[in-house]
């Protein structure tokens, strides 16, 4: 009996093994890690983008949105240097336009999402008698902000204004360059500047009883936002999901309710 008894026991031992061999014996469930990617988004676009990223995420679980928020410019520069980023989206067809040449985008996958507008605002505590462009001129206006040209677009549009209005050359003096269009909004609510040149979004979302917008910039060009899939990420199916999200109607509607015309 001891014989047959540890007879049965090996046997059932043997087909365990076998069993757990050919995959007949459940396993416990591996969950899939999601799967990760990068979008570097203009510093104008902060608000309208972590609503987006949030809205994204619950409608796809199985893609995580890291969301890269900086100028324009720098942005451009991380993506020319290797950075792995996946999608771009910049306040400025210039930038886009460089990357295109490098043939860093997936030319496809670009598309204008966004349009944006100028404007002028002043601290609302200012006593001064700021109604126009031209009332920068004014000896009681010392300081003026701007983000750098060179690397943001909001700082382009607003040098490029007062180039082709002729007022660049009189008030370059006076202009104190800020890293982002955030910045200047900053420095404005802050009562550190006497003006600033932000976005029309930017305005819309300045501290309570912060600034007064002035009035609106012209600009020759349309204030245009592209967004692409780049080259280089190794996630183009997700990547292209994000960018039709963005270019729908919940991304537009999102958008909208930030201030722009999507």
């Amino acid at each position: 009996m001891k014989q047959n008894r540890n007879f049965i026991v090996g046997i059932t031992a043997i087909l365990i093994i076998m069993m757990l061999a050919s995959g007949c014996v459940n396993k416990p469930s591996e969950q899939t890690e999601p799967t990760q990617i990068t979008v570097s988004a203009a510093s104008t676009l902060t608000e309208s983008f972590e609503e987006i990223v949030e809205q994204f995420k619950i409608e796809n679980p199985e893609i995580d949105v890291q969301l890269n928020l900086a100028s324009s410019g720098a942005l451009r520069m991380q993506i020319e240097a290797g950075a792995p980023i996946d999608v771009f989206a910049s306040a400025s067809q210039q930038h886009m336009n460089l990357l295109d040449e490098k043939e860093m985008i997936v030319k496809d996958s670009r598309t204008d999402f966004a349009q944006n507008s100028m404007v002028l605002i002043v601290p609302i505590t200012s006593e001064l008698e700021i109604t126009s462009v031209d009332s920068l001129l004014n000896d009681s206006v010392k300081r003026f902000v701007i983000s750098d040209p060179e690397i943001s677009p909001a700082g382009t549009y607003s040098k490029q204004s007062l180039v082709e209005s002729g007022l660049w050359n009189e008030l370059e003096g006076k202009a104190v360059l800020a890293e982002t269009v955030k910045q200047v909004l900053v420095y404005v609510e802050r009562g550190e500047v006497d003006a600033g040149f932000v976005f029309m979004t930017d305005a819309k979302i300045a501290k309570k009883d912060t600034i007064k917008i002035i009035s609106t910039i012209p600009t020759s060009t349309d204030i245009s936002y592209p967004i692409t899939v780049l080259e280089s990420s190794e996630h183009k199916k997700e990547s292209q999901m994000f960018v039709d999200f963005v270019t729908g109607q919940k991304g537009r509607s999102i958008l909208e309710s930030h201030g722009f015309t999507a």
